[in-house]
């Protein structure tokens, strides 16, 4: 019992005082993801600055379970003294709190408090959600992919991501099924693209902390310039074929996408220009001045865009 407050399944409560006391509460949770965000991704976090402020909240809610998830899979649990199997648990058990949470208009878990207000507003689909799960699992016991693994490993960690946030940026917006199915491959190709070049920026990180090598066909302490070329002549395809689709975005995610992207075709470039070898022994990043400039960058191509499709309407 709270001291002053009434208790009890009969105690008078105003509708007033419930609304406000759920509407606080709310708040407290998309505070709590944006943290997240902020915490673990500044590049990220940066870009989603630059969405409407509704789309930037669901955003980051949809980020921080991600991330959770991730943790799960990612030696953070693990550190915390949990074996394999009691990681497959908490990652199953968290998964079906994570599709259970649109149905639920409270929950202990902050996260997915603010998780699940998004999810219920921007109509998240289960099978998106499971796909995502289905490789953080893979995550847990597999080290080495083959070219069908590793379609599969992207389209849950990453394609999927996308498709989410196209459902959060369409939200309650009419969108027609072609536009529609374009702004879909857009979004699994930008997500292919962004989990594609983090495998490469973290590559030292996945190999020698987590055991893990995800590019076929690679082997594990070892990257020849030759293959790092490959890799990133796969990724400027999933970039290109992004890009095409940027016009067709609402403009109130538009520039933010537009961020995010050339956030990582900068890092590309970065990746680029280093040594194979080096990958492996370092992480790359952007320096904080650069991002700075790619989002003023973004906010011009953004903005030139939708005069253009004004003109062309």
């Amino acid at each position: 019992m709270t001291q002053g407050f009434p208790t009890g399944a009969g105690s008078p409560r105003s509708a007033s005082f419930l609304h406000s006391a759920l509407g606080l509460y709310n708040r407290v949770a998309v505070k709590a993801s944006h943290q997240v965000i902020k915490r673990y991704s500044t590049s990220f976090s940066m870009s989603t600055l630059l969405l409407s402020p509704q789309i930037r909240r669901d955003i980051r809610n949809l980020y921080a379970v991600v991330r959770i998830a991730d943790e799960i899979v990612d030696g953070t649990a693990e550190a915390a003294g949990y074996t394999p199997a009691q990681l497959e648990k908490l990652l199953d058990d968290y998964e079906a709190a994570v599709l259970a949470s649109p149905e639920q208009h409270f929950h202990t878990d902050l996260v997915l408090q603010a998780y699940g207000e998004t999810a219920r507003r921007c109509n998240f689909q289960e099978e998106h959600v499971v796909a995502f799960f289905a490789s953080m699992r893979r995550d847990l016991t597999a080290h080495e992919h083959d070219p069908g693994s590793f379609e599969a490993y992207v389209y849950g960690s990453a394609e999927v991501i996308g498709l989410l946030c196209l459902s959060v940026f369409n939200q309650g917006r009419p969108v027609s099924a072609r536009r529609q199915e374009e702004m879909k491959d857009g979004a699994r190709a930008l997500g292919a693209a962004f989990q594609k070049i983090n495998f490469l920026r973290d590559l030292a990180e996945d190999q020698q902390d987590l055991g893990r090598t995800y590019f076929p066909g690679t082997t594990a302490g070892a990257l020849m310039e030759s293959e790092k070329q490959q890799l990133i002549a796969d990724i400027r395809i999933d970039l290109e074929a992004a890009d095409r689709t940027y016009s067709a975005l609402p403009v109130q995610a538009r520039i933010g996408v537009i961020a995010a992207a050339l956030l990582f075709e900068g890092l590309t470039d970065r990746i680029e220009q280093t040594p194979a070898e080096k990958l492996l022994e370092e992480r790359i990043s952007i320096p904080q001045l650069t991002k700075l400039q790619i989002l003023g960058r973004a906010t011009a191509r953004g903005l030139a865009m939708s005069i253009y499709r004004k003109k062309s309407a």
